[in-house]
């Protein structure tokens, strides 16, 4: 969107990727510290190996790898806000934050159902809204909601993370929304995620009237049969390939969407 708007800069273009990696990293190993800690992470986890649990990692390694991973963020931020102001601080310092918070604390996102929400938000307007910010200087509303496709994107991928997980979470008292409502909701949070993520460009184009190729995104629900039905008739381990699977629909999408947005 920067490249069409005339905006495109390389280098804050790649210190927001830079940093945003850097962010996931630095959540997942606070994810993987926490979790341990808490004893949520048992034996007989569905999901992929936790370093920590797996004893591949001795917790205070792990505790220094998040920061690590997160000081490496704040030094890609440090150079953005030079770049481009003081907001890049507010979304840096909130990334991290929440990012520590997924886990952590008394409030943990992660464990009283709010993680859906703040996926969405980080992982979708915040993330494509501040990358745009950084080359632009200015923002829009057009950017901020082609943001919620990817970010609606994300919450499917942790909705299959939560219903796969969902037995086990109840037991260590993770209070997802699969946990709460069933896995009814969490089956039908993930197909409702996917078709309004690939619509997003069809509403930009009725409130523009631009950008016509970018609704070649509605092929990706062609590409999502095969998940939405695993999703449908599976449980356990199995679902770690529609996690996967789910990430390169993300991918699918961002790819349609940028060539289509620049056509």
């Amino acid at each position: 969107m920067a490249l069409e708007a005339d905006a495109f800069t390389l280098l804050p273009a790649l210190a927001a990727l830079f940093g945003a990696i850097m962010i996931q990293i630095g959540t997942n190993f606070a994810n993987d510290y926490m979790d341990y800690e808490k004893g949520t992470d048992r034996g007989e986890r569905l999901g992929p190996t936790r370093m920590t649990q797996a004893g591949l990692v001795q917790p205070a390694q792990m505790k220094r790898a998040t920061v690590v991973a997160f000081g490496l963020a704040t030094l890609a931020g440090i150079y953005l806000v030079w770049v481009a102001g003081w907001p890049i601080v507010v979304i840096g310092i909130l990334s991290i934050l929440f990012g520590i918070m997924y886990t952590a604390g008394p409030f943990a996102l992660g464990y009283n159902g709010l993680a859906d929400f703040f996926v969405l938000i980080f992982f979708g307007p915040v993330a494509v809204g501040g990358t745009f910010y950084v080359q632009a200087l200015t923002i829009n509303a057009e950017v901020i909601l082609a943001g919620i496709a990817p970010g609606l994107f994300s919450v499917g991928i942790l909705t299959v993370n939560n219903l796969r997980d969902i037995e086990g979470d109840r037991v260590g008292g993770r209070k997802t929304l699969a946990v709460r409502f069933g896995k009814s909701f969490a089956r039908t949070e993930y197909i409702v995620s996917l078709v309004l993520a690939t619509l997003i460009p069809a509403l930009l184009y009725l409130r523009g009237g631009s950008h016509l190729w970018a609704m070649l995104t509605v092929m990706v629900l062609a590409a999502a049969i095969p998940s939405i039905r695993r999703v449908l008739t599976v449980k356990g381990r199995a679902l770690n390939d529609v996690l996967a699977d789910t990430g390169k629909l993300l991918l699918l999408y961002s790819v349609i969407f940028s060539l289509g947005w620049c056509l």
